[in-house]
């Protein structure tokens, strides 16, 4: 209940953000409004471990090169005197701060002598990460339904949907280690990218940073509720496994409120 109450409350933007940034009334959605830099945006509050911070991609702009960047900080928004123009590499030049670009492939993280996680199948309820489990429904977006939408889903599930699409979501974490530092992950459609940076401080907050750089335009907070599946959750996951695609579920002999929940978001 305790980790419950504090995602919901860290599930919204810091008012203290890139100057090229515009926040909506709910602080849940971060649009840069000109150029390609100063999109810098923080979570409102420090994560707890194990805690992921999820955006979705929701807006793209042609013609700049590089995408979304994602990571963490041990830098209170707050005690900033400026908000740098960049994460990289202003803000990770600052120290205390893990950032990375991604990219549209090649964000998996293999370190040397270990060997690469096998992909999880996308109807398994949780994605585990050392000691912590994520509800996996919630970190895979999912199309609207429209003529096309059915590709869209074949392209998540397959998990070669590009990390930096529309409606692709990506998501930061810090896991605790035995020897009391932690590892950051990052998480894109509900796939663990393995550890991106080690040694990570424990005994200060830790931020999301989310830099909404060029030509990821606006991005939203996507709350992640960490209790137990619902029983209309797990129902819509045994469906979508036996289907080819989502437009088959208007033909199932289903009660029209759970169409509708299989079918959107």
């Amino acid at each position: 209940a305790a980790m419950a109450a504090r995602c919901r409350l860290a599930a919204r933007f810091h008012h203290i953000h890139g100057t090229n940034i515009r926040l909506d009334a709910s602080h849940t959605q971060a649009t840069r409004v000109e150029s390609f830099a100063n999109g810098l945006c923080f979570s409102q509050e420090p994560l707890a471990p194990g805690q992921i911070f999820l955006v979705e991609i929701e807006e793209k702009e042609l013609g700049w090169c590089g995408h979304l960047r994602v990571g963490l900080t041990a830098h209170d928004p707050q005690s900033l005197e400026v908000v740098p123009e960049y994460s990289l590499p202003d803000l990770v030049n600052m120290g205390d701060t893990w950032v990375f670009a991604i990219t549209r492939s090649h964000n998996r993280v293999v370190v040397e002598g270990e060997e690469a996680q096998a992909r999880a199948r996308p109807w398994e309820p949780f994605l585990l990460i050392a000691r912590v489990r994520i509800p996996r429904d919630t970190l895979v977006g999912r199309s609207r339904p429209g003529r096309y939408s059915h590709i869209l889903d074949d392209l998540y599930k397959m998990n070669v949907l590009p990390a930096t699409a529309r409606r692709s979501r990506i998501g930061v974490l810090y896991a605790p280690q035995p020897d009391g530092t932690a590892d950051m992950h990052i998480v894109i459609n509900g796939e663990d990218m393995g550890p991106s940076a080690r040694g990570l401080p424990t005994t200060r907050p830790l931020y999301a940073v989310i830099d909404v750089f060029a030509s990821t335009k606006s991005v939203r907070v996507i709350p992640v509720d960490y209790g137990f599946p619902s029983l209309q959750t797990l129902c819509r996951l045994v469906i979508q496994k036996h289907i080819v695609h989502r437009l088959a579920i208007d033909g199932l002999d289903l009660p029209p409120l759970l169409k509708s929940f299989c079918q959107h978001e």
